[in-house]
């Protein structure tokens, strides 16, 4: 397990989600995600909890490419979904800290979250043992083979 002062941006905005640090108390009704407000049908966010702001979305969109300019549309659009990922993995941390029975969401709450639904790693937190094991494809030889075998099976 990781201590609180190892932080990347990702864990970090996580991390001020949930209380500004890398735990935070479940609350005896479910989930909880400190520290964020959902915006659903009000038409925006307030800027207080809002984890992802305008200047910094224009300075990431710049580090991409420094010509490109947003709508005020589709920065409004991004900065919800943003919003709506960290508030869904948040809310599934602590799920995942009450399916666990503790008291606290650890970073292994959200490392499982997001490697299991989103396919995502964050390096240098935890170890490898949360990294399920991946099944290797299925090629479609080894289909054809299966398919002959159960046929093989249906006719005794």
């Amino acid at each position: 397990m990781a201590s609180p002062s190892q932080s990347s941006p990702a864990t970090a905005a996580t991390a001020n989600a949930i209380g500004g640090s890398s735990s935070a108390k479940i609350s005896s009704g479910g989930s909880s995600a400190a520290g964020t407000t959902s915006a659903s049908g009000s038409g925006g966010t307030d800027s207080a909890t809002q984890l992802l702001t305008k200047p910094r979305l224009q300075e990431l969109v710049r580090e991409i490419d420094p010509t490109e300019q947003l709508d005020e549309e589709v920065e409004e659009l991004l900065l919800q979904i943003a919003d709506d990922f960290v508030e869904n993995t948040v809310n599934a941390a602590c799920l995942l800290a009450k399916h666990r029975k503790v008291p606290k969401v650890e970073v292994r709450d959200v490392q499982l979250h997001l490697e299991r639904n989103w396919n995502m790693w964050i390096p240098g937190f935890g170890t490898d043992e949360l990294r399920p094991y991946k099944r290797a494809t299925v090629t479609e030889a080894h289909k054809q083979r299966l398919a002959l075998i159960r046929k093989a099976i249906k006719k005794y």
